[in-house]
């Protein structure tokens, strides 16, 4: 199936209107029209082959909202029409311990990611959600609650899983100090999450004018970094600090503020690695992790959530010919706090 899309064609270079074959769905398949894709900081970091090993053209995307306009034959949790959502991957081995155990973003054998990877025959490129059309394997397709917004939802696929796993994992609960490091978009989805969760959040922020939009996102404590009484007068204070930064940033100092037994998981990706003494672990036997994405039933999990308690992104809705001047805008941190491009517009 011809799909209209748009793509790099080589790194760096601008995103176009582009042409992608879909394959035709086989017994297995769910065909979706895209209404809604997301746009994530990976995008811009793949565009531009930042991380190395860069398949072009290539079409990103992996917050894809859409409705199902036909299915194959075998296909049994979904019917034409219905609202549903595709993330970082599209299919696994299935065989694998780790998919077994529900954890395909770690599949033995590598998973098929949703753009800039290959069908997990290791030949078929995939393409992503800056497209009219996808077509995914029915397991890696995931019901999208129909109470919530479609172009708000879109970021959950991502920024919502990515900060979601991690809470769950060293389990906050009420009455949890959680720290949130960095107010964008994987920020402002864990100060969400955790303050849902009964959680204290204080947001860890650069830039004191971004107190306002913690507090109306449910923090209700604030702190500036740049401050160095920040870290006296916090020190010892979280159970949890969920650590979103991507730029360069003293990780000693950050666990300093965690109590005993506190955890200190990392979402961003900073330039360079970072320098920890071991003594900000030993004194006090704390946790420095790091967490990516959850699988299929964990991000299901997470919308189900999202649909209970009535949480989306707070996203700018954009036509696909904005793309460009929005990973400029990216850029410059102008961005409250996800874009989403509006897929009626390619």
């Amino acid at each position: 199936m011809k799909t209209a899309a748009y793509a790099a064609s080589k790194a760096g270079a601008q995103l176009a209107p582009f042409s992608i074959d879909r394959r035709e769905p086989g017994e297995n398949d769910v065909v979706i029209d895209v209404l809604f894709c997301g746009v994530c900081h990976s995008d811009l970091h793949q565009v531009k082959d930042e991380w190395g090993g860069a398949k072009f053209p290539m079409v990103p995307g992996h917050e894809i909202v859409g409705r199902v306009s036909k299915v194959g034959g075998g296909v049994k949790k979904f019917a034409v029409g219905n609202l549903v959502g595709v993330g970082c991957m599209v299919d696994a081995c299935h065989g694998c311990r780790q998919c077994e155990q529900h954890h395909e973003q770690f599949c033995e054998k590598g998973c098929a990611y949703t753009y800039n990877s290959t069908e997990m025959d290791r030949t078929t490129p995939t393409y992503g959600g800056y497209s009219k059309q996808v077509v995914v394997t029915e397991s890696f397709v995931l019901k999208v609650p129909e109470n919530l917004d479609p172009a708000a939802a879109a970021p959950l696929l991502c920024a919502g899983i990515t900060t979601w796993s991690p809470l769950r994992q060293w389990g906050c609960k009420k009455g949890d100090r959680v720290g949130v490091v960095g107010l964008g978009g994987l920020g402002h989805m864990a100060v969400k999450l955790a303050a849902s969760m009964g959680a204290e959040v204080t947001m860890l922020s650069t830039s004191k004018a971004k107190e306002a939009d913690a507090k109306k996102l449910g923090a209700t404590g604030f702190a500036v970094t740049k401050d160095p009484e920040t870290f006296t007068k916090l020190a010892g204070h979280f159970d949890l600090i969920i650590d979103t930064i991507s730029a360069e940033h003293d990780l000693g100092a950050h666990l300093g503020l965690l109590r005993p037994y506190g955890t200190m998981v990392l979402l961003g990706v900073p330039p360079s690695p970072a320098a920890v003494h071991a003594f900000s672990l030993i004194g006090g036997n704390k946790r420095l992790a790091g967490s990516l994405i959850g699988g299929i039933q964990e991000t299901q999990e997470m919308l189900d959530y999202c649909g209970q308690h009535s949480i989306v992104s707070d996203v700018e809705v954009i036509p696909v010919s904005q793309v460009n001047a929005c990973y400029e805008r990216m850029l410059k941190g102008d961005v409250r706090y996800r874009f989403v491009l509006d897929l009626a517009t390619i």
